[in-house]
């Protein structure tokens, strides 16, 4: 399953070291829960995806957050340091589930 998704980078509240993250919105959230649907869970309820942001791509997993009711993105320093990306830039992204 591929998702593009257009969101706001946000750091993690009370984390030290910064921890960037893009949400997916409700709408990608529920067709990842219904793809997941059945299948083995992994450690933290994480899914494993590939993610395309820019001209950069890698391997990494989403995470359920339970206060937003999404799954978070979390994004790598070396990520943000290839694409010039800070908390509050609009980015998009491609998942593939």
């Amino acid at each position: 399953m591929r998702l593009k998704v257009t969101t706001v980078v946000w750091i993690y509240p009370g984390m030290t070291g910064a921890w960037h993250f893009a949400s997916l919105d409700k709408e990608s959230t529920e067709k990842v829960k219904k793809y997941q649907k059945g299948k083995p869970r992994v450690g933290w309820g994480a899914v494993p995806v590939e993610v395309t942001l820019g001209k950069t791509s890698w391997r990494t997993s989403i995470f359920p957050d339970s206060k937003s009711g999404t799954y978070i993105l979390p994004l790598k320093a070396e990520v943000r340091k290839k694409e010039g990306i800070y908390e509050g830039d609009v980015v998009t992204f491609v998942c593939v589930v």
